[in-house]
């Protein structure tokens, strides 16, 4: 393998951190707030990475602007009143992604960084629960990006680690995380124990696709040999 530095960028919802009870109990909130019905389990969590403008766009696409608004403030409300109520096992990382992102900070020849469609407070939140803190060397967030497919997070991510896009991949569980990873230039690995199946996985670009965090170093490594 090359003595080159290699960087691995997560996503976070659906990738590291099992979310979606959390993802839908604010989401319920937010339209109950608003005497409206919660959309389809399904439509909720099969945005989930997007920005949260974006995906409430499409999960209640007949809403006007000033709804939408409402909408994307309840959700926001929702979310940090469960976290406060003493929820933070609504977010769980799944089995074993602390083992793997352990593993990899440990190797002096990788960096880790995040792109994830959730807020700076919320991965703040997410870092202080799982202990994570020094973990990355750059989290890119949606306060500061245009929503995924947008490059512009792994974008940001390579220019913070100083890392050339032939040596990043993305990790994540959506069409979205690999469709960004195409728009970036950089290699991305699909997991399929979150929101999108494997042929969506595949169709968004994921040269790989892998069923178990147990399996994301082997990948990884397979990859780098090619290199």
């Amino acid at each position: 393998m090359s003595s080159r530095p290699r960087l691995v960028i997560f996503d976070v919802d659906g990738t590291l951190v099992d979310s979606q009870a959390h993802i839908m109990a604010a989401t319920t909130r937010a339209f109950e707030g608003e005497g409206l019905a919660t959309p389809a389990r399904a439509a909720v969590l099969g945005c989930v990475g997007l920005s949260l403008p974006v995906l409430m766009a499409r999960i209640a696409p007949e809403a006007d602007a000033g709804l939408q608004a409402r909408l994307i403030a309840g959700y926001r409300q929702g979310y940090g009143d469960l976290r406060a109520e003493g929820a933070e096992d609504l977010s769980p990382l799944y089995p074993g992604a602390r083992d793997a992102l352990d593993a990899l900070a440990g190797r002096d020849d990788v960096l880790l960084a995040v792109a994830t469609g959730k807020s700076r407070r919320g991965m703040a939140h997410l870092i202080a629960q799982h202990g994570l803190e020094g973990m990355f060397q750059s989290i890119q967030t949606a306060d500061d990006h245009p929503s995924k497919p947008s490059p512009e997070m792994l974008r940001a991510c390579l220019v913070e680690t100083g890392v050339d896009a032939r040596d990043a991949t993305i990790l994540g569980d959506t069409a979205f995380d690999m469709e960004m990873g195409r728009n970036a230039g950089v290699h991305a690995l699909g997991v399929t124990w979150g929101y999108h199946d494997k042929n969506r996985l595949f169709q968004g670009g994921a040269s790989e696709v892998i069923d178990d965090f147990t399996g994301v170093i082997p990948a990884l490594e397979r990859r780098w040999r090619l290199q």
